[in-house]
């Protein structure tokens, strides 16, 4: 099994923002901008939602033997679904695809593509590396009392696992871009989500 050692310059690249003094809404928007700049060119643009999403699938990609910068392929974030159209025109010289949540489909409808995740990126990934492990994943990282607390909150306490966790992992973006990566280091690639490995073999 392929592994990634490494934190992803996309997340790098967050963090320096951060350091900075930039906001994290700022930074975020300054990591767009960065990818937008530097997909300028390359022959296949995958568009996806969020930063998060970004580094899950970088990770993902290199851990499955895909080498994007040799397949001219570049990942860009949108900052939101909505902003679907406005990418496309933007790279409409170039090859287009990505990823997109259930909840959106609807602003996708007849891209070629384009792939579905249920109901989101990080569901898909909780489900892939299984509740006990991403568990564990938390654990590790010294979150699980913190996650534990939420639990006993008065709305989480009648939720499955998988919900709690995704609400967990989705709470704040530091932890979702933290959580990206961590997932996506975590899952075996023989239980690589769906979307995933559709898009994979798409690029």
């Amino acid at each position: 099994m392929k592994t990634v050692g490494m934190e992803l310059r996309v997340e790098s690249t967050l963090e320096s923002f951060l350091a900075d003094g930039h906001t994290r809404t700022r930074a975020t928007e300054l990591v767009i901008e960065r990818a937008v700049e530097d997909a300028r060119g390359v022959s296949t643009v995958v568009l996806v939602e969020g930063v998060s999403d970004q580094i899950a699938l970088e990770i993902l990609a290199a851990r499955c033997g895909r080498d994007l910068e040799a397949r001219d392929v570049a990942i860009v974030p949108m900052g939101g679904a909505t902003n679907i159209r406005r990418f496309r025109a933007l790279f409409a010289s170039q090859r287009c695809a990505g990823l997109y949540d259930s909840g959106q489909k609807r602003h996708f409808a007849g891209m070629s593509g384009f792939f579905e995740c249920v109901e989101d990126l990080e569901d898909e990934l909780i489900r892939a590396v299984g509740t006990d492990r991403v568990v564990q994943v938390v654990d590790r990282h010294g979150e699980l009392p913190s996650f534990r607390r939420m639990q006993n909150e008065p709305f989480h306490r009648g939720r499955g696992l998988e919900q709690q966790l995704h609400r967990f992992i989705a709470s704040h973006s530091g932890r979702k871009y933290r959580y990206a990566r961590l997932l996506a280091e975590a899952v075996e690639l023989a239980r690589v989500p769906r979307p995933i490995e559709s898009l994979l073999a798409y690029m």
